[in-house]
């Protein structure tokens, strides 16, 4: 089995010290089960949440990715993080279309969090992912079809091959490594940067956690990063 690792740059670090990542990884995923109940659940936390502030974008979390997108140059109404994007069609809509039971259920959680979450089959990446600013001749494979390359400085998660397989940070995954039917090892990253993030990404991690070991198994590998220990390798 190939080794992996996942951490952010020194640079990411320098720029935004408030970051509190935590990452998982899960083996054994399959699509025949049934997430449904868990989903509900977090769903109505989300609802609840949303209905005591009104707009996800008066909630804490969120509220923290639109001052760093903003400081990325980034306009926060244009480019929104991935939780975000979540709840407001949630709010719009009242629902999310299921798509694979994982990727329900982190999205579920995201939205009971509103902490973005990113989900990676890890067979489609090389030797492991880096949160980095781009070099400028990464391809992003979007979810259209169509190959992109990402401006140079632009936050990716960028593996060894050259691929990035986020864009814009938190905003949006490529569709190189999305969870599919044949998905069975993944790794999964809530990223945050608000007050209470080290209290909220454990808890987000502990629910998770709970959720895969009821569903298909416990996770082989799971952790708080920081900036003095800020690589997971597995």
């Amino acid at each position: 089995m190939h080794s992996f690792f996942f951490s952010h740059s020194p640079e990411i670090w320098e720029r935004h010290p408030e970051l509190v990542p935590g990452v998982l990884l899960a083996q054994g995923i399959h699509r025949n089960t049934c997430v449904q109940a868990q989903v509900a659940h977090y769903h109505g936390v989300a609802r609840a949440r949303l209905d005591a502030v009104g707009s996800e974008a008066d909630l804490p979390e969120i509220q923290a990715w639109r001052r760093s997108f903003a400081r990325m140059g980034l306009k926060p109404t244009q480019y929104r993080c991935a939780s975000e994007s979540l709840l407001r069609r949630f709010r719009k809509e009242g629902a999310l279309p299921p798509i694979h039971p994982l990727v329900d259920l982190c999205n579920a959680l995201s939205l009971a969090f509103a902490i973005p979450i990113a989900v990676f089959d890890l067979s489609k990446v090389a030797e492991g992912l880096q949160v980095r600013c781009a070099e400028g001749t990464e391809s992003y494979l979007a979810f259209s079809g169509e190959t992109e390359t990402p401006d140079r400085g632009e936050v990716v998660f960028a593996d060894a091959a050259g691929c990035a397989h986020a864009r814009r940070w938190t905003h949006r995954q490529s569709a190189l490594s999305a969870v599919r039917d044949e998905t069975s090892r993944v790794l999964i990253v809530a990223e945050a940067l608000h007050a209470d993030a080290a209290n909220d990404v454990q808890q987000l991690l502990d629910a998770l956690s709970r959720a895969l070991a009821d569903t298909w198994a416990p996770p082989a590998a799971c952790a708080l990063l920081r900036k003095d220990a800020p690589r997971l390798a597995f």
